[in-house]
């Protein structure tokens, strides 16, 4: 199968989608499906439905974890603290997360991420 063999296949699926979405959706089916060619209408569907919620649930922990970085960096007095240490490697997590989902990791989640603290180190 070619990628515009399963762009047209995702198009016939949702009309309504843009360029960007069917390209997007194509990338991620492949990387995230061992075989789209295998998949159904009805199972396409239904994982392509699965693929944008992870996809959107991602990329909104992407925008709040940008959000927690840019108030670390206004507010880094040069010592770190338990707490920025932690933003830190939630970032990583959440970065590596989007990676994952766009360079074809079957492994979509990467599981909680921890807890900030309230105090420092």
């Amino acid at each position: 199968m070619t990628c515009s063999d399963l762009a047209a296949r995702i198009q016939e699926l949702q009309p309504e989608a843009t360029l960007a979405d069917v390209a997007r959706l194509c990338l991620l089916l492949a990387n995230g499906t061992g075989n789209p060619e295998a998949l159904g209408a009805e199972d396409l569907a239904k994982t392509c439905r699965d693929v944008r919620i992870r996809l959107e649930a991602t990329t909104d922990q992407h925008a709040a974890m940008i959000s927690e970085l840019e108030c670390l960096s206004r507010e880094f007095s040069g010592t770190f603290t338990l707490d920025n240490v932690l933003t830190l490697v939630r970032a990583f997590k959440v970065q590596s997360q989007m990676l994952r989902l766009y360079v074809g990791n079957r492994r979509w989640m990467l599981g909680s991420l921890p807890e900030k603290p309230t105090g420092g180190i």
